[in-house]
């Protein structure tokens, strides 16, 4: 079995988070602007850290978007990740409370 790949997210602000936020994802999931080529299914691992927060989280995910360059809307190029540890729900739900006032936004975001 293939390890995964680790990938380090830091968010410093809501918008930013706000962005790369899926809350459409089953379980929870970020989208990360990336030129690295994954392909879906891959399975990454995310340590997350959100703005001044003293502790990383770390979390499976598995890839299940690819945003390829040059997309429609000028989208970022990236991939879409869905949480898959034990803990997605502990995670999705930190990252729900910090943008509480913004998830029913019809701001577009990274993805949709």
């Amino acid at each position: 079995m293939q390890e995964s790949s680790l990938i380090e997210c830091v968010y410093t602000t809501e918008d930013a988070l706000y962005l790369s936020y899926m809350p459409f994802v089953k379980g929870g999931g970020l989208f990360i602007r990336t030129k690295h080529p994954y392909t879906l299914r891959e399975a990454v691992h995310l340590s997350i850290q959100l703005f001044q927060e003293p502790e990383r989280f770390e979390v499976d995910a598995q890839v299940v978007w690819i945003t390829p360059k040059g997309a429609q809307g000028n989208k970022a190029m990236g991939v879409g990740v869905q949480f898959t540890s034990e803990n997605n729900r502990q995670v999705a739900n930190k990252i729900e409370t910090f943008l509480a006032g913004m998830l029913k936004s019809t701001r577009m975001t990274d993805t949709l």
